[in-house]
Parts: C-alpha cells; sequence; structure tokens
C-alpha cells in the first residue's frame, strides 16, 4: 500500500520479471543477442532517475532478497504479476520462465501470480506444455511475445489459425487475461513483428478474453488507442510507459496518458512497473504526484483524479485477477457504478416508455 496527503493506494504491479541474464545462461553460439536484449533493456534503465541505476553486473540477475525489498518493502506494491519471457534461443534456461518465477511462489505465493505462455509454432509440443503449466501453477494468464524468434521463424501473428487453437485451449483451461508485447522492440527483434493490428482480430473474435497490450504499442500510440476504443476486451499495459518516459520525456508521457485518458479511458489502464527494467518506487510515487501540465498544448487532456490513479495503479487490475482489495482501499461506488452494463440504457428506456 502507498499512502499520500491522506489517501491510500492498493498497488497492483501487473508487469514484473525475475529474469536470468547472468553470462552463466547466455547459449554458447548466441551470446552476441543475449547479451544484445540484455543491453538493450539495460539502456532503458537509464531513462529513471539517475538515483535509481544499478551497476551491469547486478542488472544482470536480481537474488530473492532484491526482489522482496525492491517490490514489497520499499516499492509499495500489494501485489505483483510475474510475466513470462523465454527467450531460449539465446538463453540456455530461459530468460524469464514460468518456472524461474515459481521459484518465488513458496514465500510470496499470497502477493504473486505467475502468467504462463505459449508459442503456436510449437504445436502439440506447446499446447500440451501449456495445459501442464495451468494445471501446475492455476494460471489466469498468458504472456505473448510476436516477435521472439522460434526455430529460424522471427515472430507471428494473434490473427494465424495456430494462434487462434491456443487461445482457444487457453479459454477452455481456464485463462481470462492475454498479456501481449506490442511496445518498444527490443534488439534484434523486428518492430514490425509487434505491430498492434492482430489484436484487434483476436479481441472481435474471443470477445471473453480481456488483451492487455503492454507498453500500449509504442511507438504506434495512435493506431492502439483507435483499436482499443472499439474492442471493450482491450486494456493498456502501461509498462514503460511510466518508467521509460515519466522521468526522461515528459511532454511525451503525457501525450500518451492524455491519449489513453480519451480513447481508452481510466477503467481500461493498468500499472505495470517492469521490474527489473526499473524499480516500482519512484513510479508509483511520482505517478502519484503527476498531473496533466497545465500548457496550451495540454488543455484538451484530461486532468486526473484520485480516483483514476487508484484505478490504474491497482483496482483495475485487482478486477481483472480477483484479487481481493481491503475494503479501506476500494473506491466508493454509486448506484449507477453497481449496475451491470446496459442495465442503465433499459431503466432509461422503461422510463420514456413510461
Amino acid at each position: 500500500m502507498y499512502e499520500k496527503d491522506g489517501e491510500k493506494y492498493f498497488i497492483v504491479d501487473s508487469h514484473s520479471h525475475f529474469w536470468d541474464a547472468s553470462r552463466e545462461n547466455w547459449k554458447p553460439g548466441q551470446e552476441q543477442y543475449a547479451k544484445g536484449w540484455i543491453d538493450c533493456f539495460y539502456g532503458y534503465h537509464q531513462l529513471g532517475p539517475p538515483e535509481t541505476h544499478w551497476d551491469y553486473e547486478k542488472y544482470l540477475k536480481v537474488s530473492p532478497e532484491d526482489f522482496e525489498r525492491d517490490m514489497f518493502v520499499e516499492g509499495h506494491v500489494d501485489h505483483a504479476i510475474f510475466q513470462s519471457t523465454y527467450l531460449k534461443e539465446w538463453y540456455t534456461e530461459g530468460f524469464n520462465t514460468i518456472d524461474q518465477n515459481a521459484q518465488l511462489l513458496d514465500k510470496w505465493g499470497d502477493r504473486l501470480i505467475v502468467n504462463g505462455r505459449f508459442d503456436p509454432r510449437d504445436g502439440d509440443a506447446g499446447l500440451k506444455q501449456l495445459e501442464e503449466d495451468i494445471a501446475k501453477y492455476n494460471c489466469k494468464g498468458v504472456k505473448l511475445y510476436t516477435a521472439e524468434w522460434n526455430n529460424g521463424s522471427r515472430g507471428y501473428k494473434l490473427s494465424d489459425p495456430e494462434a487462434y487453437r491456443f487461445l482457444a485451449r487457453a479459454q477452455e483451461l481456464g485463462i481470462k487475461n492475454v498479456h501481449v508485447h506490442k511496445g518498444p522492440t527490443i534488439w534484434p527483434l523486428d518492430k514490425d513483428a509487434f505491430d498492434v493490428s492482430d489484436v484487434d482480430h483476436a479481441a472481435t473474435d474471443f470477445p471473453d478474453l480481456n488483451f492487455v497490450v503492454e507498453h500500449v504499442g509504442l511507438p504506434r500510440i495512435e493506431d492502439f488507442c483507435f483499436m482499443a476504443v472499439q474492442e471493450p476486451n482491450v486494456y493498456a499495459g502501461l509498462s514503460v510507459v511510466i518508467g521509460g518516459l515519466m522521468h526522461a520525456r515528459p511532454k511525451f508521457f503525457a501525450k500518451v496518458i492524455g491519449e489513453l485518458m480519451f480513447w481508452v479511458g481510466e477503467d481500461k489502464m493498468l500499472f505495470g512497473g517492469d521490474y527489473n527494467i526499473w524499480v516500482p518506487k519512484w513510479q508509483i510515487e511520482g505517478f502519484v504526484d503527476w498531473q496533466m501540465p497545465d500548457d496550451e498544448a495540454f488543455t484538451d487532456y484530461a486532468k486526473l483524479t484520485t480516483a483514476t490513479k487508484k484505478k490504474i495503479l491497482g483496482l483495475n487490475a485487482a478486477k481483472l485477477y480477483d484479487i481481493p482489495v481491503p475494503a479501506e482501499l476500494q473506491l466508493p461506488t454509486t448506484a449507477d457504478e453497481s449496475m451491470q452494463p446496459g442495465e442503465e440504457l433499459v431503466r432509461d428506456t422503461a422510463g420514456a416508455q413510461a
């Protein structure tokens, strides 16, 4: 929990990792790609405030004690969601697999959710692994990397028939939330493989799944917003948006938040600190203090209320993942807010007919 000026915030970090980018894990013959990947991450790390920067060696692999301190002791996080990223083309044991993340469940299982993943290019073996992972870890979500390399292939689309087969099976197995990396490219992945257009197809055809577009499609913010506004089950994952832009690119950050608020809305935006690219502490504290600039260029963007920030920082993700929120940290509900979708229209129509 984070408290500022008498306001208490329930924090759900919807996008975190427990990766192993140590040199010992660099796959023989693929070291340049393993190093290039983590070097790119380390470059993003520099976009945070200077006092938050780590040395390179620490950045390669944090300890469970580092994680506990950075997330739960100092980081204000009440609940964290691990997003798995495999990259076994470059990392012998994988970069950030479900099994690696699950190592921390024994100690913090009441505060952690471990999401799985799948890659439709793995075929029947991949489906079998997905079934085993969901059964073992009771996953409610998966993280997909459409640009990941796999046996000579440099990407796939969610609209591919094989991807639909995996999505359908995941839904049958109880998956509710599909997190998709659609944002800044990381070398050596291909930028075009992160295009958001395939989310549009899948979201329409799988209306009972929630599609969280991580990094909001940056740099394709307009493409994402115009797609998300028409798809009620598409959400904006703010990992990288806050960590990468709030400090280093404040005017661009204001533009991105303004567009998201206008098109997507405060009920479909999720905070993600992207640990350990950055630690969550400065992001949470900075976002609570942040307000849309008063400059004339930003006058058509909405100001963020305290309730808006509480939704974005935790309450929206808690709703998607059925995370219990203490009563004192919930927002008060009005009669209209407690109605189911469509009830207001029915009520108004009935009143007109009377």
